[in-house]
């Protein structure tokens, strides 16, 4: 089902494929054993025969095989960019909520895992084939010993299956505990220079956190794979089993014509083979099937998440507008570990442009998670956000939001300048970066730049770089002056946001620096998640111990 929902056309050629495969192989074993029982009555039709069946088998092996590598990859390609799609189209609150480990572990472990199953399929489908015609030419050869052999196969795939269930019930629990790897090697990776820092700390994560995780996951694995190495050994033994029954049993129980018994023999035994390679490559469908799991089952969290309507890159933000206004937004986060809760609002906010807003208060006390609203990127669960007078909504969300530049405390830095045509791109961002102070830090070539290894002040500074050529109606900077040395901070608040203010862009700065609310022409301040204070420098001047962080 997997396959003919990703890639029906390809799929159905793969299988048919291997099917062909199959039946040019039992038809080769069906005519060695004419040929073997009917020792010099070799002829034309036989020859002939054999010569189109080999030919007929390298073709659909070799069919197959090409087939195979344009599928997989195929499917790869197109598992990654859909899930890529959904993510970037879920809302951000629930991407956070979900947690990064997650959909790292879904694209790196999960899709790879049903690529390696794909690579089967074709040989799957060749030695089912094979098996399902090998019986059939036993039931040809007599439908007596066929009973008992298939009554016997019965047993030994009943007395097989209570292994594999097992195994796979570990191999779930193998796939979540994935999940918490992938968790715990990010901390290993981002939080390295705090466990470089403290002996303790870094001992504690080795042994309690990494070595737990890592234990339980090998044990899971270790677990999985020898129930099947034993239900493998299990099967091999049934088969040499099956053999003997058929060569010592049968014939002390009925007489059976000696060249039923030889044909039996060598099927049973040419079926050894394919019957393998099954039993051997289970676990590696089993593997795919839980992996199949985990990408529906993001793949439904995040399709049903969505419901905004995506513009197209080629669409224009709105070019002018007259206000922004928060009509009683709330907005509550679930803390699921302590069952605890916290809610923003209800909040009544307007903006209007070319103003410099300043958001303060204290840490937790809801700024940024009022940033996030106000930009689109959170969806208020009462109340309302309009613009120009019009209610934003799932149908206009996503246009909405870009209207916005932001570099928010957690921000990212892209490689180039992705998404921005703008003509002589380079020569804007030199003056820019001029203009930061990062012209002897980073050059720029067709938008790309030379690095990233840079101060986080610096870095910060190169994110504005992208803020300007944006030039949106609205900037947001989340505490973005906080990593900058004396001097910038300077330029930032004398500089940089008057200059904003004077191409008329509304400026709004989240920021802890009072010394610098005088440069504000609005100041809010939130505690609690509650709109605790209000001013208007525009109209009348305040102290700064007024509004005090």
């Amino acid at each position: 089902m997997f396959l003919l929902r990703e890639s029906r056309g390809l799929a159905i050629l793969a299988v048919l494929s291997g099917l062909i495969a199959g039946v040019g192989n039992s038809g080769l074993l069906a005519l060695i054993n004419m040929q073997i029982t009917n020792v010099g009555n070799s002829t034309k039709t036989l020859v002939w025969s054999y010569v189109g069946l080999c030919i007929l088998t390298l073709a659909s092996r070799v069919v197959s095989e090409l087939i195979l590598t344009r599928l997989s990859l195929g499917t790869m390609f197109d598992l990654r960019m859909k899930l890529s799609k959904q993510i970037l189209a879920a809302p951000l609150r629930h991407l956070e909520e979900l947690r990064a480990h997650r959909l790292l572990a879904t694209l790196t472990q999960d899709i790879p895992e049903v690529v390696n199953a794909l690579i089967m399929i074709p040989m799957f489908c060749m030695y089912l084939t094979i098996i399902i015609a090998c019986l059939a030419y036993l039931a040809w050869l007599s439908w007596i010993v066929f009973l008992g052999v298939v009554a016997f196969i019965i047993v030994a795939v009943a007395s097989y299956q209570v292994s594999v269930v097992q195994a796979k019930r570990y191999q779930k629990l193998s796939r979540e505990e994935w999940d918490s790897l992938f968790k715990h090697l990010r901390a290993l990776t981002d939080g390295t220079k705090e466990l470089k820092l403290h002996s303790g700390r870094r001992q504690a994560f080795l042994s309690q956190v990494l070595h737990s995780s890592m234990s339980a996951l090998r044990r899971f694995l270790v677990l999985a794979n020898n129930i099947y190495a034993v239900a493998a050994g299990w099967a091999h033994l049934l088969l040499f089993i099956l053999i003997g029954l058929v060569i010592f049993a049968i014939p002390s129980m009925r007489a059976v014509d000696a060249r039923i018994l030889t044909g039996y023999t060598i099927i049973i035994i040419y079926m050894m083979a394919p019957m393998e390679f099954i039993i051997a490559n289970l676990p590696v469908l089993s593997r795919a099937g839980v992996a199949i799991g985990k990408i529906d089952e993001l793949g439904f969290s995040l399709e049903s998440s969505s419901k905004e309507a995506i513009i197209a890159p080629s669409a224009k933000a709105e070019i002018t507008w007259s206000s922004l206004k928060l009509v009683g937004i709330v907005h509550t986060y679930h803390v699921k570990q302590d069952n605890s809760s916290f809610t923003l609002g209800p909040i009544d906010l307007t903006f209007v442009p070319g103003e410099r807003v300043f958001l303060v208060g204290g840490n937790g006390s809801g700024k940024t998670t009022l940033g996030k609203l106000i930009t689109g990127l959170y969806v208020p669960e009462a109340g309302e956000v309009q613009f120009n007078g019009e209610p934003v909504t799932d149908a206009n969300r996503d246009l909405y939001r870009q209207n916005f530049t932001a570099v928010f405390s957690d921000y990212f830095l892209f490689e180039s300048l992705l998404g921005l045509y703008l003509p002589e791109l380079d020569a804007q961002a030199r003056r820019y970066l001029e203009q930061l102070q990062l012209d002897h830090k980073v050059n720029i070539n067709e938008g790309h730049l030379s690095t990233l290894d840079l101060s986080q002040g610096q870095r910060k500074r190169l994110a504005m770089l992208t803020a300007y050529l944006e030039n949106r109606n609205i900037y947001l900077f989340d505490e973005w002056a906080s990593d900058q040395d004396p001097m910038f901070k300077e330029i930032f608040y004398y500089q940089i946001l008057p200059e904003l203010k004077a191409r008329g862009k509304t400026v709004i700065v989240i920021s802890h620096d009072d010394r610098y609310y005088h440069v504000a022409d609005r100041i809010f301040k939130l505690e609690n998640g509650k709109l605790a204070f209000q001013k208007d420098l525009a109209i009348a001047a305040a102290a700064p111990t007024d509004i005090q962080a």
